[in-house]
């Protein structure tokens, strides 16, 4: 298993199936030259925010890559809640649709569009505790917009991702912000990256060298509603040393505050507090929307 340690449940070829499903061929074309795109979602407490959008951006990545889509957006997103249906209730799982090519187009290397498969697999896997986790700085830096296919959510780019988080590991911390060849911060090895300094949020202004992330947007306009300050712009890491409080955004843990930056410790401040309730209300929302409709 990737991620979790629980269940496992894989859609492929119109059934679903208990288990780690074996669904990629030793010929095809993803397995030896990485044509793969995936998008994240999460269910927790009974809800799943944003899974139409997260479904949609699968099929956009997919298009990014070349790969013509068998399936929808919506017909994603039914499938999607079938699968999570067959758990408990209260499951706290990561979901995570996929897509591939299987073929070769006539130069070998480039894929044939129309040979697009995909597949759901949806795994148990246990919310983060809010503690906070340690962020460092890493050697290794995002690629460009014309150095790789950034606008995709592609398993392509996710070995830079890793060697990033492993360095920070070996160093003792948790995730490490990475940064872009200018030497601007684009955001950390698994997440978007926040900033606050006196009451304004700070968060780096997407650039197309990272992905902008659908919990980074849905929580840049929760703040804004509340009444926060948000600011998009260019940050360099002195200004992750002056910050009162740091948080990052993702699919995973959706808000995590960052309790220790480098050598020093944060806490977890009070916007941050705040960023995370407001998520969650707009994730109960959504789930009172669902029943509605």
């Amino acid at each position: 298993m990737a991620v979790g340690k629980g269940r496992v449940l894989t859609w492929f070829d119109g059934a679903w199936q208990d288990g780690n499903q074996p669904i990629i061929r030793a010929a095809d074309h993803v397995a030896w030259l990485g044509s793969q795109v995936f998008d994240g979602a999460r269910m927790f407490e009974g809800v799943m925010p944003d899974l139409d959008l997260h479904c949609a951006r699968l099929i956009r990545s997919a298009e990014a890559l070349g790969m013509v889509p068998n399936t929808t957006g919506p017909a994603l997103t039914d499938i999607v809640r079938e699968g999570a249906a067959r758990f408990s209730p209260n499951a706290e799982l990561y979901i995570r649709p996929m897509m591939w090519a299987c073929d070769s187009a006539g130069g070998v290397i480039d894929l044939d569009p129309e040979s697009t498969a995909f597949a759901v697999c949806i795994e148990e896997m246990a919310m983060p505790p809010i503690e906070g986790f340690s962020l460092t700085v890493s050697p290794y830096c995002r690629p460009r917009q014309d150095m790789a296919l950034t606008e995709a959510k592609a398993g392509s780019l996710y070995p830079n991702n890793a060697r990033i988080m492993a360095h920070a590991r070996k160093r003792g911390f948790s995730n490490a912000l990475s940064l872009d060849i200018d030497g601007n911060v684009a955001e950390t090895a698994s997440t978007n990256v926040f900033m606050v300094r006196g009451g304004v949020v700070f968060t780096p202004e997407p650039t197309g060298c990272f992905l902008n992330g659908l919990t980074r947007q849905r929580v840049i306009g929760l703040l804004r509603e509340d009444g926060v300050e948000v600011v998009e712009t260019t940050l360099r890491v002195e200004d992750f040393h002056a910050a009162e409080e740091i948080f990052a955004t993702g699919n995973i843990a959706k808000v995590m505050p960052v309790s220790r930056f480098e050598t020093r410790d944060l806490g977890i401040g009070p916007v941050t507090r705040r960023a995370r309730a407001l998520y969650w209300d707009f994730a109960w929302s959504c789930a009172h929307r669902h029943e509605a409709a």
